[in-house]
């Protein structure tokens, strides 16, 4: 995908195969104003007649007009209101995108000139529209002998001032969607290929490709001499063996305090002993969305060459039952020395993610944030559109919130207040992997933060948001878009 910024100077000589005009019923831009004057009334014509009426992205394909340079026009509606939100902007660029992909454009150029949106410079509306025609340009292609057909657009120019300020926002804004398309690609694997081990070489292939990043795996071996017996207990009774992938960018200065993402990476997750239900366990392939989502956000950061050092860790594990399975009641040691009784092997990416939470201490790290599909409870609570936050720092979830707003990854502040603690009680170990039937995602929370008390620390729970059930089943990539803005807030 080639993306171009270029100032309009005169709508009629825009040479593209289709030109995008957003517009009230008034036409009432400059642009506007001057596209229905060279085609002789025509929008005017067809805003009198009904068949348009400007509200917020609905769109008019028009395959042939007259009097403009490009011989395919469509017309989008941008309702009457001055200011857009940020949803309706990514809804009329959305349809933008659907509309001139279904008409096979290949060549498309978006005029920009009627667009204001609250509270938001013209940068990044520029990165909106890259991160959205890239990920339109997702298709999973990897074990399907016909894919669907690639995205017809091949080239988009924005009307825009060719400076830095704005080449920089389309740059990352192409690159983030480009982590989140690789967070879609990783996720919708089956579990058969996306392995612990995959996982690994997915990584390495990172370092190979960035001279900014470095990669180390963690064998089972290396993994028991550390004591991280609570993630081999996941691993137990599978053949897969466990993996910690630990992913070095170093864009900052050597001194600086690194901010580190925890990924909970189990590559099929059947529950283990405490086995789930048939019904949808094709989808715990999704278990290790955490995983991906560290992965793709990773390649965005070295992509954007952000001036911060950021640390991935992905715990990687297969949750099997076999003869050599971990057993409700077992109780094992982490890696911090706290001992866990094991009431339900299905609650494994909590036992996976503090050992990672341990070992992502030794980095001494300015903020530290795990992302993981680790509650059914957080879907009942907040559905598929925000992911639940918690946090050990008010001012770090407050933070999050904001950057996830302007990424339109958004997440919701939930409570981890030590009143929930006490349900973690166990009278065989110093802590159970669970807490009851009440506040499910809230006592997850809680007993993650058990292992992050030395650090500015924030858990997502992806489970809701990470991947779409049912006919359109597939993984969303998120919460990518969420942690390249919070990071690049951080690097300035």
């Amino acid at each position: 995908m080639q993306i171009s910024l270029k100032p309009c100077k005169d709508v009629t000589t825009v040479n593209t195969d289709c030109l995008i005009l957003i517009v009230d019923r008034s036409l009432s831009t400059d642009i506007a104003k001057a596209a229905d004057s060279a085609t002789g009334g025509a929008i005017t014509e067809i805003i009198n007649r009904g068949d348009f009426n400007g509200k917020i992205a609905e769109s008019l394909y028009l395959p042939a007009v007259s009097g403009l340079k490009a011989p395919r026009l469509l017309i989008i509606g941008k309702g009457d209101n001055a200011d857009l939100k940020d949803g309706e902007f990514d809804k009329i660029i959305t349809a933008a995108i659907n509309a001139t992909a279904s008409a096979g454009c290949k060549d498309i150029s978006i005029m920009l000139d009627s667009i204001s949106v609250a509270d938001r410079k013209a940068p990044w509306q520029l990165q909106r529209i890259a991160q959205l025609i890239t990920t339109a340009g997702y298709r999973y292609t990897a074990t399907v002998s016909k894919p669907k057909p690639a995205l017809s657009i091949r080239r988009l120019t924005l009307q825009g001032a060719n400076t830095d300020a704005n080449r920089r926002a389309v740059h990352c804004g192409a690159s983030i969607g480009k982590g989140i398309n690789i967070a879609c690609d990783l996720g919708d694997l089956p579990g058969n290929i996306c392995t612990p081990s995959y996982l690994a070489s997915e990584a390495r292939a990172l370092g190979r490709k960035f001279e900014s990043v470095t990669v180390s795996v963690l064998d089972e071996k290396k993994m028991a001499q550390l004591g991280m017996h609570s993630l081999l207990s996941v691993s137990a009774g599978s053949d897969q063996p466990a993996r910690l992938i630990v992913m070095e960018y170093k864009g900052g200065k050597k001194s600086d305090k690194p901010h580190v993402l925890v990924g909970k990476g189990v590559t099929f997750d059947t529950g283990g002993i405490s086995l789930k239900a048939g019904s949808k366990m094709d989808e715990m392939k999704y278990d290790m969305c955490g995983a991906a989502s560290v992965l793709g956000t990773l390649n965005a950061v070295a992509n954007m060459d952000i001036k911060l050092n950021v640390i991935g860790i992905i715990a990687a594990a297969e949750n099997m039952p076999s003869g050599s399975a971990t057993k409700p009641g077992d109780v094992v040691t982490s890696m911090s020395g706290q001992t866990i009784e094991v009431l339900n092997t299905d609650a494994e990416g909590r036992l996976v993610l503090c050992d990672a939470l341990t070992y992502a201490g030794r980095f001494k790290p300015a903020s530290v944030i795990d992302i993981a599909t680790l509650t059914g409870a957080c879907v009942v609570a907040l559905g598929k559109h925000a992911s639940g936050l918690f946090s050990n720092d008010d001012g770090f979830a407050a933070e999050l919130l904001e950057q996830g707003r302007l990424a339109q990854d958004r997440a919701w502040h939930m409570p981890l207040w030590d009143d929930y603690q006490g349900q973690l009680d166990s009278n065989f170990a110093d802590m159970a992997n669970i807490g009851g039937a009440e506040a499910g995602s809230i006592t997850a929370a809680c007993f993650l933060s058990r292992f992050a008390k030395d650090y500015r620390w924030a858990h997502l729970d992806i489970a809701g948001a990470a991947w779409i059930g049912g006919a359109n089943k597939g993984a969303t990539g998120r919460p990518v878009g969420l942690l390249c803005q919070y990071l690049a807030s951080k690097a300035g």
